[in-house]
């Protein structure tokens, strides 16, 4: 009788991964999904049960909501990806114990591309700001 090698454990997802893979199916369309939906997108040989458990972990965690379609249950996400990472952002600086070394290190490793973004989102937030004090000013 030939032993049976074990599983090769890097074809393991990392913890969270496929949380990660299922809010971007969702996130690419517009319509709710059911978990044979999400299993259909994601092949890969999932098994539903296995789908529908992330989808009830993400449901408690308040990052999607369930739609009712008949008897079924369709999905969606709660937040768009951009939210989601921001909140993830904001959580990690909350609890660390120097949050202005953070933004400090955090914006050493942007891109040319991402730093002239975020500087001009930090404009246009000075300049509504500003438009606001002077709102405020004329009342």
């Amino acid at each position: 009788m030939a032993a049976t090698e074990p599983q090769d454990k890097s074809a393991r997802r990392s913890p969270g991964e496929l949380e990660s893979e299922i809010l971007a199916t969702l996130w690419a369309t517009d319509r709710a999904l059911t978990p044979a939906d999400i299993q259909s997108e994601l092949g890969s040989g999932l098994a539903y049960n296995t789908v529908h458990t992330i989808l009830k972990r993400l449901y408690d965690k308040g990052m999607v909501r369930r739609d009712a379609d008949g008897r079924r249950g369709a999905y969606r996400p709660t937040k768009n990806a951009a939210q989601l990472t921001a909140e993830v952002m904001h959580q990690a600086l909350d609890r660390g114990p120097d949050p202005i070394a953070a933004l400090q290190q955090f914006v050493t490793g942007l891109s040319p591309a991402e730093e002239q973004a975020l500087r001009l989102f930090l404009t246009a937030g000075d300049e509504r700001l500003t438009a606001g004090d002077e709102r405020g000013r004329a009342s």
